[in-house]
Protein backbone atom coordinates (compact mmCIF):
# COMPACT_ATOMS: atom_id res chain seq x y z
CA UNK A 1 0.00 0.00 0.00
CA UNK A 2 1.24 3.53 -0.72
CA UNK A 3 1.45 5.60 2.47
CA UNK A 4 2.49 9.18 3.16
CA UNK A 5 3.50 10.23 6.67
CA UNK A 6 3.58 13.95 7.38
CA UNK A 7 6.06 14.70 10.16
CA UNK A 8 9.27 12.83 11.01
CA UNK A 9 9.41 13.14 14.79
CA UNK A 10 8.74 10.35 17.29
CA UNK A 11 5.28 9.52 15.99
CA UNK A 12 5.82 10.10 12.28
CA UNK A 13 9.21 8.45 11.90
CA UNK A 14 8.34 5.38 13.97
CA UNK A 15 5.03 4.97 12.13
CA UNK A 16 6.63 5.38 8.71
CA UNK A 17 9.49 2.98 9.40
CA UNK A 18 7.24 0.29 10.89
CA UNK A 19 4.73 0.54 8.04
CA UNK A 20 7.60 0.18 5.55
CA UNK A 21 8.88 -2.82 7.50
CA UNK A 22 5.65 -4.64 6.60
CA UNK A 23 6.14 -4.00 2.88
CA UNK A 24 4.30 -0.72 2.38
CA UNK A 25 5.74 1.99 0.13
CA UNK A 26 6.15 4.90 2.55
CA UNK A 27 7.12 8.51 1.92
CA UNK A 28 7.89 10.69 4.96
CA UNK A 29 7.36 14.43 4.52
CA UNK A 30 8.89 17.12 6.71
CA UNK A 31 9.39 20.84 6.14
CA UNK A 32 12.69 20.73 8.08
CA UNK A 33 15.30 20.38 5.34
CA UNK A 34 18.06 19.60 7.87
CA UNK A 35 16.06 16.70 9.31
CA UNK A 36 15.26 15.25 5.88
CA UNK A 37 18.92 15.54 4.82
CA UNK A 38 19.91 13.67 7.98
CA UNK A 39 17.38 10.90 7.31
CA UNK A 40 18.50 10.53 3.69
CA UNK A 41 22.03 10.14 5.05
CA UNK A 42 20.93 7.22 7.23
CA UNK A 43 20.91 9.15 10.51
CA UNK A 44 17.87 9.80 12.70
CA UNK A 45 17.12 12.95 14.72
CA UNK A 46 15.93 11.11 17.85
CA UNK A 47 17.16 8.27 20.06
CA UNK A 48 14.82 5.31 19.90
CA UNK A 49 16.08 1.71 20.25
CA UNK A 50 15.92 -0.25 17.00
CA UNK A 51 14.68 2.67 14.90
CA UNK A 52 17.88 3.64 13.10
CA UNK A 53 18.47 0.09 11.89
CA UNK A 54 14.87 -0.16 10.67
CA UNK A 55 15.09 3.17 8.83
CA UNK A 56 18.35 2.17 7.12
CA UNK A 57 17.03 -1.26 6.16
CA UNK A 58 13.82 -0.01 4.58
CA UNK A 59 15.43 2.97 2.87
CA UNK A 60 17.97 0.61 1.28
CA UNK A 61 15.13 -1.66 0.16
CA UNK A 62 13.38 1.27 -1.53
CA UNK A 63 10.31 1.12 0.72
CA UNK A 64 11.04 4.26 2.77
CA UNK A 65 11.61 7.69 1.22
CA UNK A 66 12.07 11.18 2.63
CA UNK A 67 11.08 14.50 1.08
CA UNK A 68 10.29 18.16 1.69
CA UNK A 69 8.08 18.30 -1.43
CA UNK A 70 4.48 18.60 -0.24
CA UNK A 71 2.93 17.99 -3.67
CA UNK A 72 4.98 14.85 -4.25
CA UNK A 73 4.12 13.51 -0.80
CA UNK A 74 0.39 14.11 -1.25
CA UNK A 75 0.37 12.47 -4.68
CA UNK A 76 2.30 9.47 -3.32
CA UNK A 77 -0.03 7.90 -0.81
CA UNK A 78 -3.68 6.94 -0.70
CA UNK A 79 -3.19 6.89 3.07
CA UNK A 80 -2.08 10.31 4.38
CA UNK A 81 -0.92 10.07 8.00
CA UNK A 82 -0.59 13.31 9.96
CA UNK A 83 2.03 12.79 12.67
CA UNK A 84 3.12 16.34 13.50
CA UNK A 85 3.54 17.94 16.91
CA UNK A 86 0.69 19.40 18.95
CA UNK A 87 2.59 21.42 21.58
CA UNK A 88 0.72 23.03 24.48
CA UNK A 89 -0.39 26.62 23.98
CA UNK A 90 -0.09 29.18 26.78
CA UNK A 91 -3.57 28.29 28.09
CA UNK A 92 -2.78 24.55 28.09
CA UNK A 93 -4.75 23.82 24.93
CA UNK A 94 -3.18 21.77 22.13
CA UNK A 95 -1.72 23.94 19.38
CA UNK A 96 -3.20 22.57 16.15
CA UNK A 97 -1.43 24.87 13.68
CA UNK A 98 0.83 22.10 12.34
CA UNK A 99 -2.01 19.59 12.05
CA UNK A 100 -4.18 22.06 10.15
CA UNK A 101 -1.25 23.15 7.96
CA UNK A 102 -0.77 19.50 6.99
CA UNK A 103 -4.49 19.20 6.22
CA UNK A 104 -4.40 22.30 4.03
CA UNK A 105 -1.38 20.92 2.17
CA UNK A 106 -3.32 17.74 1.42
CA UNK A 107 -6.36 19.70 0.22
CA UNK A 108 -4.18 21.90 -1.95
CA UNK A 109 -2.61 19.02 -3.89
CA UNK A 110 -4.89 15.96 -3.75
CA UNK A 111 -6.35 14.74 -7.05
CA UNK A 112 -7.80 11.36 -6.07
CA UNK A 113 -9.36 9.62 -3.07
CA UNK A 114 -7.37 9.98 0.17
CA UNK A 115 -7.74 8.62 3.67
CA UNK A 116 -6.41 11.37 5.95
CA UNK A 117 -5.35 9.81 9.23
CA UNK A 118 -4.92 11.91 12.38
CA UNK A 119 -2.05 10.10 14.15
CA UNK A 120 -1.11 13.10 16.28
CA UNK A 121 -2.64 13.46 19.73
CA UNK A 122 -5.44 15.96 19.18
CA UNK A 123 -8.47 17.25 21.13
CA UNK A 124 -11.97 16.02 20.49
CA UNK A 125 -13.36 17.66 17.36
CA UNK A 126 -10.02 18.04 15.55
CA UNK A 127 -11.13 15.62 12.84
CA UNK A 128 -13.95 18.03 12.00
CA UNK A 129 -11.44 20.88 11.71
CA UNK A 130 -9.14 18.82 9.49
CA UNK A 131 -12.06 17.92 7.26
CA UNK A 132 -13.15 21.57 7.04
CA UNK A 133 -9.59 22.71 6.19
CA UNK A 134 -9.34 20.19 3.33
CA UNK A 135 -12.76 21.16 1.98
CA UNK A 136 -11.79 24.85 2.04
CA UNK A 137 -8.70 24.16 -0.05
CA UNK A 138 -10.67 22.03 -2.49
CA UNK A 139 -13.24 24.84 -2.80
CA UNK A 140 -10.50 27.36 -3.59
CA UNK A 141 -9.38 25.08 -6.42
CA UNK A 142 -12.96 24.40 -7.53
CA UNK A 143 -12.17 20.70 -7.23
CA UNK A 144 -14.41 17.83 -6.14
CA UNK A 145 -12.32 14.99 -4.72
CA UNK A 146 -13.56 12.32 -2.34
CA UNK A 147 -11.71 11.81 0.94
CA UNK A 148 -12.21 10.54 4.48
CA UNK A 149 -10.74 11.76 7.76
CA UNK A 150 -9.89 9.07 10.31
CA UNK A 151 -8.72 9.29 13.91
CA UNK A 152 -6.01 6.73 14.67
CA UNK A 153 -4.27 7.81 17.89
CA UNK A 154 -0.82 6.44 18.69
CA UNK A 155 -0.01 4.51 21.88
CA UNK A 156 3.77 4.47 21.64
CA UNK A 157 6.03 4.55 24.68
CA UNK A 158 9.29 6.38 24.11
CA UNK A 159 12.10 3.86 24.49
CA UNK A 160 9.83 1.04 23.29
CA UNK A 161 8.03 2.73 20.39
CA UNK A 162 9.14 0.33 17.65
CA UNK A 163 7.98 -2.72 19.60
CA UNK A 164 4.72 -0.99 20.54
CA UNK A 165 3.94 -0.27 16.89
CA UNK A 166 4.94 -3.72 15.65
CA UNK A 167 3.01 -5.54 18.41
CA UNK A 168 0.15 -3.22 19.39
CA UNK A 169 -2.09 -3.87 22.38
CA UNK A 170 -4.90 -2.31 20.36
CA UNK A 171 -5.44 -0.17 17.28
CA UNK A 172 -8.11 2.52 17.61
CA UNK A 173 -9.80 3.63 14.40
CA UNK A 174 -12.36 6.40 14.50
CA UNK A 175 -14.21 6.56 11.20
CA UNK A 176 -17.66 6.33 9.61
CA UNK A 177 -16.48 5.92 6.01
CA UNK A 178 -16.74 2.23 5.07
CA UNK A 179 -14.01 2.38 2.44
CA UNK A 180 -11.64 4.09 4.89
CA UNK A 181 -12.34 1.46 7.56
CA UNK A 182 -11.57 -1.36 5.11
CA UNK A 183 -8.29 0.29 4.10
CA UNK A 184 -7.29 0.85 7.73
CA UNK A 185 -8.04 -2.78 8.57
CA UNK A 186 -5.94 -3.91 5.61
CA UNK A 187 -3.06 -1.63 6.58
CA UNK A 188 -2.96 -2.89 10.17
CA UNK A 189 -3.71 -6.53 9.38
CA UNK A 190 -0.02 -7.62 9.41
CA UNK A 191 0.36 -6.10 12.90
CA UNK A 192 -2.80 -7.65 14.36
CA UNK A 193 -3.07 -11.00 12.59
CA UNK A 194 -2.66 -13.19 15.67
CA UNK A 195 -5.51 -11.52 17.51
CA UNK A 196 -8.15 -9.00 16.50
CA UNK A 197 -7.03 -5.77 18.09
CA UNK A 198 -8.61 -3.18 15.79
CA UNK A 199 -11.38 -1.29 17.58
CA UNK A 200 -13.69 0.70 15.30
CA UNK A 201 -15.60 3.64 16.79
CA UNK A 202 -16.74 7.14 15.93
CA UNK A 203 -14.06 9.76 15.35
CA UNK A 204 -14.70 11.84 18.48
CA UNK A 205 -14.60 8.80 20.75
CA UNK A 206 -11.27 7.76 19.20
CA UNK A 207 -9.81 11.22 19.81
CA UNK A 208 -11.05 11.17 23.39
CA UNK A 209 -9.68 7.66 24.02
CA UNK A 210 -6.07 8.83 23.64
CA UNK A 211 -6.46 11.60 26.21
CA UNK A 212 -8.40 9.35 28.56
CA UNK A 213 -5.64 6.70 28.44
CA UNK A 214 -2.83 9.13 29.20
CA UNK A 215 -4.85 10.87 31.90
CA UNK A 216 -5.51 7.52 33.59
CA UNK A 217 -1.82 6.59 33.58
CA UNK A 218 -0.78 10.01 34.85
CA UNK A 219 -3.36 9.64 37.63
CA UNK A 220 -1.86 6.31 38.73
CA UNK A 221 1.61 7.85 38.90
CA UNK A 222 0.53 10.90 40.90
CA UNK A 223 -1.61 8.76 43.20
CA UNK A 224 1.34 6.51 44.04
CA UNK A 225 3.61 9.51 44.53
CA UNK A 226 1.19 10.98 47.05
CA UNK A 227 0.95 7.64 48.86
CA UNK A 228 4.75 7.50 48.95
CA UNK A 229 4.93 10.87 50.70
CA UNK A 230 2.36 9.69 53.23
CA UNK A 231 4.20 6.39 53.72
CA UNK A 232 7.28 8.32 54.82
CA UNK A 233 5.23 10.16 57.44
CA UNK A 234 3.64 7.02 58.92
CA UNK A 235 6.64 4.70 58.69
CA UNK A 236 5.40 2.42 55.94
CA UNK A 237 7.47 1.14 52.99
CA UNK A 238 5.84 2.16 49.71
CA UNK A 239 7.64 -0.64 47.85
CA UNK A 240 5.92 -3.23 50.05
CA UNK A 241 2.63 -1.38 49.56
CA UNK A 242 3.15 -1.33 45.80
CA UNK A 243 3.67 -5.08 45.75
CA UNK A 244 0.64 -5.59 47.95
CA UNK A 245 -1.80 -3.61 45.84
CA UNK A 246 -0.20 -4.57 42.52
CA UNK A 247 -0.93 -8.24 43.18
CA UNK A 248 -4.63 -7.40 43.04
CA UNK A 249 -5.65 -8.21 39.44
CA UNK A 250 -8.12 -5.31 39.50
CA UNK A 251 -5.17 -2.93 39.98
CA UNK A 252 -2.06 -4.56 38.46
CA UNK A 253 1.53 -3.37 38.72
CA UNK A 254 1.98 -1.00 35.79
CA UNK A 255 2.56 2.71 36.47
CA UNK A 256 2.62 2.16 40.25
CA UNK A 257 6.28 3.04 40.76
CA UNK A 258 6.79 6.14 42.93
CA UNK A 259 9.48 8.59 41.89
CA UNK A 260 10.18 12.21 41.08
CA UNK A 261 7.16 12.74 38.81
CA UNK A 262 6.25 12.12 35.20
CA UNK A 263 7.57 14.12 32.27
CA UNK A 264 8.00 13.76 28.52
CA UNK A 265 6.01 14.89 25.53
CA UNK A 266 2.70 13.19 26.37
CA UNK A 267 1.45 13.06 29.95
CA UNK A 268 2.05 16.72 30.96
CA UNK A 269 0.73 18.06 27.65
CA UNK A 270 -2.27 15.75 27.46
CA UNK A 271 -3.37 16.35 31.07
CA UNK A 272 -3.25 20.11 30.42
CA UNK A 273 -5.17 19.72 27.17
CA UNK A 274 -7.89 17.63 28.82
CA UNK A 275 -8.19 20.17 31.64
CA UNK A 276 -8.58 22.87 28.99
CA UNK A 277 -11.25 20.85 27.18
CA UNK A 278 -13.10 20.48 30.48
CA UNK A 279 -12.97 24.22 31.12
CA UNK A 280 -14.20 24.93 27.60
CA UNK A 281 -17.20 22.74 28.31
CA UNK A 282 -17.98 24.17 31.73
CA UNK A 283 -16.38 21.36 33.75
CA UNK A 284 -13.76 21.67 36.45
CA UNK A 285 -11.96 18.31 36.26
CA UNK A 286 -10.92 18.17 39.90
CA UNK A 287 -9.17 14.81 39.83
CA UNK A 288 -6.98 15.79 36.88
CA UNK A 289 -6.27 19.16 38.44
CA UNK A 290 -4.98 17.35 41.52
CA UNK A 291 -2.95 14.97 39.35
CA UNK A 292 -1.16 17.89 37.71
CA UNK A 293 -0.55 19.70 41.01
CA UNK A 294 0.76 16.54 42.68
CA UNK A 295 3.17 15.94 39.80
CA UNK A 296 4.60 19.45 39.97
CA UNK A 297 5.14 19.05 43.72
CA UNK A 298 6.78 15.65 43.23
CA UNK A 299 9.52 17.11 41.03
CA UNK A 300 10.78 18.96 44.12
CA UNK A 301 10.90 15.92 46.43
CA UNK A 302 14.60 15.17 45.95
CA UNK A 303 15.52 18.81 46.41
CA UNK A 304 13.46 18.90 49.62
CA UNK A 305 15.37 15.87 50.89
CA UNK A 306 18.69 17.50 50.05
CA UNK A 307 17.66 20.71 51.82
CA UNK A 308 16.49 18.76 54.87
CA UNK A 309 19.92 17.11 55.02
CA UNK A 310 22.19 20.09 54.18
CA UNK A 311 20.12 23.20 54.90
CA UNK A 312 18.52 25.89 52.74
CA UNK A 313 21.82 27.39 51.54
CA UNK A 314 23.69 24.92 49.35
CA UNK A 315 26.55 27.24 48.47
CA UNK A 316 29.81 25.34 48.10
CA UNK A 317 28.06 21.99 47.75
CA UNK A 318 28.50 19.80 44.69
CA UNK A 319 26.03 17.08 43.72
CA UNK A 320 26.42 14.22 41.29
CA UNK A 321 23.26 13.65 39.24
CA UNK A 322 22.65 10.42 37.33
CA UNK A 323 19.96 10.70 34.66
CA UNK A 324 18.72 13.70 32.68
CA UNK A 325 16.18 12.25 30.23
CA UNK A 326 12.61 12.01 31.51
CA UNK A 327 12.79 8.19 31.24
CA UNK A 328 15.32 5.52 30.17
CA UNK A 329 16.06 4.61 26.54
CA UNK A 330 15.36 8.10 25.22
CA UNK A 331 17.13 11.44 24.97
CA UNK A 332 13.87 13.35 25.45
CA UNK A 333 14.19 16.20 27.96
CA UNK A 334 10.69 17.62 27.55
CA UNK A 335 9.16 18.25 31.00
CA UNK A 336 11.92 16.09 32.51
CA UNK A 337 12.03 16.23 36.35
CA UNK A 338 15.80 16.70 36.07
CA UNK A 339 15.21 20.20 34.70
CA UNK A 340 13.41 21.31 37.85
CA UNK A 341 15.90 19.57 40.14
CA UNK A 342 19.02 20.97 38.47
CA UNK A 343 17.69 24.51 38.26
CA UNK A 344 16.57 24.50 41.91
CA UNK A 345 19.88 23.14 43.21
CA UNK A 346 21.81 25.72 41.20
CA UNK A 347 19.46 28.48 42.38
CA UNK A 348 20.31 27.54 45.96
CA UNK A 349 24.04 27.94 45.27
CA UNK A 350 25.03 24.33 44.55
CA UNK A 351 26.96 23.00 41.58
CA UNK A 352 25.80 19.90 39.70
CA UNK A 353 27.88 17.33 37.79
CA UNK A 354 25.38 15.48 35.59
CA UNK A 355 25.67 12.27 33.60
CA UNK A 356 23.22 10.56 31.25
CA UNK A 357 24.04 7.70 28.84
CA UNK A 358 22.16 9.29 25.93
CA UNK A 359 20.68 12.72 26.73
CA UNK A 360 23.83 14.83 27.32
CA UNK A 361 23.70 16.60 23.96
CA UNK A 362 20.00 17.35 24.31
CA UNK A 363 20.52 18.51 27.92
CA UNK A 364 23.19 20.99 26.79
CA UNK A 365 20.75 22.37 24.24
CA UNK A 366 17.91 22.60 26.77
CA UNK A 367 19.86 24.12 29.66
CA UNK A 368 22.12 26.32 27.54
CA UNK A 369 24.78 28.05 29.61
CA UNK A 370 23.66 27.46 33.18
CA UNK A 371 26.28 28.53 35.75
CA UNK A 372 26.84 25.74 38.22
CA UNK A 373 25.90 22.91 35.84
CA UNK A 374 28.63 20.71 34.43
CA UNK A 375 28.61 17.42 32.57
CA UNK A 376 30.60 14.32 33.46
CA UNK A 377 31.99 11.80 30.97
CA UNK A 378 30.94 8.84 33.09
CA UNK A 379 29.00 7.80 36.19
CA UNK A 380 32.22 7.68 38.17
CA UNK A 381 33.38 11.10 36.97
CA UNK A 382 30.13 12.64 38.23
CA UNK A 383 30.78 11.20 41.70
CA UNK A 384 34.32 12.53 42.05
CA UNK A 385 34.41 15.10 44.87
CA UNK A 386 30.62 15.43 45.13
CA UNK A 387 28.81 15.75 48.46
CA UNK A 388 26.07 13.30 47.45
CA UNK A 389 24.60 11.37 44.54
CA UNK A 390 21.11 12.10 43.19
CA UNK A 391 19.47 9.47 40.95
CA UNK A 392 16.79 10.93 38.68
CA UNK A 393 16.37 8.50 35.73
CA UNK A 394 16.23 4.72 36.13
CA UNK A 395 18.68 3.70 33.41
CA UNK A 396 19.57 0.01 33.62
CA UNK A 397 23.25 0.73 34.12
CA UNK A 398 22.41 2.62 37.33
CA UNK A 399 20.59 -0.34 38.88
CA UNK A 400 23.61 -2.35 39.97
CA UNK A 401 26.51 0.08 40.48
CA UNK A 402 29.81 -0.38 42.31
CA UNK A 403 28.78 0.78 45.78
CA UNK A 404 32.36 0.72 47.03
CA UNK A 405 33.28 3.11 44.23
CA UNK A 406 30.39 5.36 45.21
CA UNK A 407 31.66 5.42 48.79
CA UNK A 408 35.24 6.10 47.68
CA UNK A 409 34.57 8.88 45.18
CA UNK A 410 31.90 10.82 47.10
CA UNK A 411 33.00 13.05 49.97
CA UNK A 412 30.62 11.03 52.11
CA UNK A 413 28.56 7.90 51.34
CA UNK A 414 25.21 9.63 50.70
CA UNK A 415 22.60 8.76 48.04
CA UNK A 416 19.27 10.42 47.26
CA UNK A 417 17.41 7.94 45.07
CA UNK A 418 14.49 9.37 43.11
CA UNK A 419 13.61 6.00 41.56
CA UNK A 420 13.91 3.53 44.49
CA UNK A 421 16.52 1.43 42.70
CA UNK A 422 18.24 -0.03 45.75
CA UNK A 423 17.48 -2.07 48.85
CA UNK A 424 17.68 0.19 51.92
CA UNK A 425 18.85 -2.68 54.13
CA UNK A 426 21.70 -3.49 51.75
CA UNK A 427 22.91 0.10 51.64
CA UNK A 428 22.68 0.34 55.41
CA UNK A 429 24.86 -2.76 55.68
CA UNK A 430 27.35 -1.20 53.23
CA UNK A 431 27.51 1.98 55.28
CA UNK A 432 25.73 4.20 52.74
CA UNK A 433 23.26 6.82 53.94
CA UNK A 434 20.24 6.28 51.71
CA UNK A 435 17.21 8.49 51.11
CA UNK A 436 14.56 7.04 48.78
CA UNK A 437 10.94 7.89 47.95
CA UNK A 438 8.41 6.58 50.48
CA UNK A 439 10.83 4.14 52.12
CA UNK A 440 12.04 4.10 55.74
Amino acid sequence: MKVTVIGSGYVGLVSGACLAEMGNDVMCLDVDERKIAMLKDGRIPIHEPGLQEMVKRNAAAGRLHFTTDVAAAVHHGTMQFIGVGTPPDEDGSADLQYVLAAARGIGRHMTDYKVVVDKSTVPVGTGDKVEAAIREELAVRGAEVQFAVVSNPEFLKEGAAVDDFMRPDRVIVGADDERAVLLMRALYSPFTRNRERVLIMDRRSAEFTKYAANAMLATRISFMNELALLAERVGADIERVRQGIGSDPRIGTQFLYPGVGYGGSCFPKDVKALLHTGAQNGMDLKVLGAVEAANERQKMVLVDKVVARFGEDLSGRQFALWGLAFKPDTDDMREAPSRVIVEELVRRGASVKAYDPVAMTEAKRVFGILPGLGYAESQAAALQGSDALLIVTEWRQFKSPDFEQIKTLLKQPLVFDGRNLYDPELLKTLGVEYHAIGRP
